[in-house]
């Protein structure tokens, strides 16, 4: 079973128009590890900011009464797709992996596709 840095690398390389990639703790806000990104695109950041996304969906969910568990959340941009997926394991309990991708170079079917594929590959 990969580890956490080998994974993010493998989402980095091995998903077409990736930009940055997070593992992330949701009880925290903080990033477990990341790669990718830059100065102009701060994954730590960003990491937090998806934290509030998903806890918001989590907390709306319950006030509804909704028995079911978030597989993905997507958000598109204009020039990037942000996709977060929370880790179904019992050892991903409260993270989630984050992926940014350039609209024009991501396909975001594919991106799900390995995402899913990663996913089920990490040991955390």
């Amino acid at each position: 079973m990969p580890n956490i840095d080998a994974t993010l690398k493998e989402a980095m390389s091995s998903i077409d128009g990736t930009i940055g990639v997070a593992l992330v703790d949701y009880t925290s806000g903080m990033a477990l590890g990341t790669v990718g990104g830059g100065q102009d695109f701060d994954l730590e950041v960003a990491a937090a900011g998806n934290t509030d996304v998903v806890r918001a969906k989590l907390r709306t969910m319950e006030h509804l009464g909704l028995d079911d568990q978030i597989e993905d959340i997507l958000i598109s941009l204009g020039k990037q797709y942000h996709l977060i997926r929370l880790l179904k394991a019992s050892s991903g309990n409260g993270l989630f992996l984050y992926i940014a991708l350039d609209v024009g170079k991501a396909n975001l079917a594919m991106a799900r596709h390995q995402l899913r594929r990663i996913e089920s590959n990490l040991e955390v």
